[in-house]
């Protein structure tokens, strides 16, 4: 009936004459992985193409189309179009080849059929993980050129047809459109020290090698210094205390008496005294002696007496009194806690404002 083997199928309809307008349009089925590793994404559509072909012209009474098989576009003319950047496509074939063929009486065809397509997209990672990136799917005709065939979208904005269900679990698709180049588009402590470094890791390990910082590296290598430096002031805590203590501990051995003494400043006193003088101090320390529940939180004296010689316990008692009050290290502690979390959160207002 279509009178395929009275036609050369080889040349293009209308040879020779003005170049023969190909409409397309495309239905995303599903929009499957986006790789930022590789930098490509694929997705399976159907893709549909509308021509007009004289030969393929017959005698109609009801105008009704036939439809055929992909066996049939083996033996006529069908366009070229290849996909721009494809890394890897195929049609599929399950159960037949996924491929159908309707023609009209007065020669318009419809071609269309069902692609897997994997294409290259080139992202820039510089804002990520707070960036956008837009992919593209081109369209062009293999060897034909504008005078010989000219592609455009069958139905305008319209051509191109999405399910609203499509997701990606980690991307969140902002919208498909067309354009004039016939392209479409999608948008898209110790321990804590180590699971910083392994998330770095981590994230690295799933972006491709890039020569500029991503957003999240500034983001997450900010935070691995905080965390950093939390270590380290835990530790020169623990280590001035454990100085401290050791020292109060050196010194009650040598000199059980202690009195408490409700004062804020470190005070250094060093000199020479008689043994009046040591006495009187001698029994106002017996005087204010605390338990060592109650010496916890008080400042402490300790009182050092070191003889010149021999003979001074005869002609007089001289000594060195050194009265030595201990504070308490927590202090960089105390501090710790409102410099750090203060610095983080203005360095997270710098980050969101300048990145979102």
């Amino acid at each position: 009936l279509l009178r395929v083997d009275d036609h050369d199928f080889t040349m293009r309809p209308a040879f020779g004459g003005p170049a023969i307008p190909v409409g397309v349009d495309v239905q995303v089925e599903s929009l499957d992985t986006i790789s930022e590793v590789d930098m490509d994404f694929t997705m399976t559509l159907y893709l549909r193409h509308y021509w007009k072909d004289e030969r393929l012209s017959f005698p109609s009474h009801t105008n009704k189309s036939m439809t055929f098989d992909g066996r049939l576009v083996k033996k006529i003319w069908v366009p070229d179009v290849f996909f721009v950047h494809s890394k890897r496509s195929f049609i599929h074939d399950t159960t037949t080849d996924n491929i159908m063929l309707r023609v009209f009486p007065d020669g318009h065809v419809l071609y269309s059929m069902r692609i897997t397509v994997t294409a290259m997209c080139n992202m820039d990672f510089s804002r990520f993980p707070l960036d956008s990136q837009t992919c593209s799917l081109e369209l062009e005709s293999y060897a034909y050129t504008d005078e010989d065939l000219m592609l455009y979208w069958k139905n305008g904005n319209e051509s191109l047809k999405t399910d609203e269900k499509i997701s990606l679990s980690q991307f969140l698709i902002q919208k498909f459109h067309t354009t004039s180049r016939l392209a479409f588009y999608s948008s898209t402590g110790i321990t804590t020290v180590l699971t910083m470094s392994t998330i770095i890791t981590g994230v690295n390990a799933s972006m491709p090698r890039v020569s500029y910082i991503k957003a999240v590296d500034i983001y997450l290598w900010v935070s691995f210094v905080f965390v950093f430096l939390s270590v380290i002031e835990y530790a020169a805590v623990n280590y001035l205390t454990t100085v401290q203590e050791r020292k109060k501990r050196k010194l009650r051995e040598k000199f059980p008496c202690t009195c408490g003494i409700s004062s804020t400043k470190t005070v250094l006193l060093d000199g020479t005294y008689s043994e009046s003088d040591v006495s009187s101090l001698e029994r106002y320390a017996r005087g204010q002696i605390v338990t060592e529940e109650d010496q916890q939180d008080k400042m402490v004296i300790h009182l050092t007496m070191n003889n010149e010689s021999n003979s001074s316990r005869k002609k007089g008692l001289k000594g060195y009194v050194s009265l030595r009050i201990i504070q308490n290290t927590h202090v960089i502690d105390n501090y710790s806690r409102l410099i750090f979390p203060g610095t983080y959160i203005f360095f997270n207002l710098v980050y969101w404002s300048v990145f979102c």
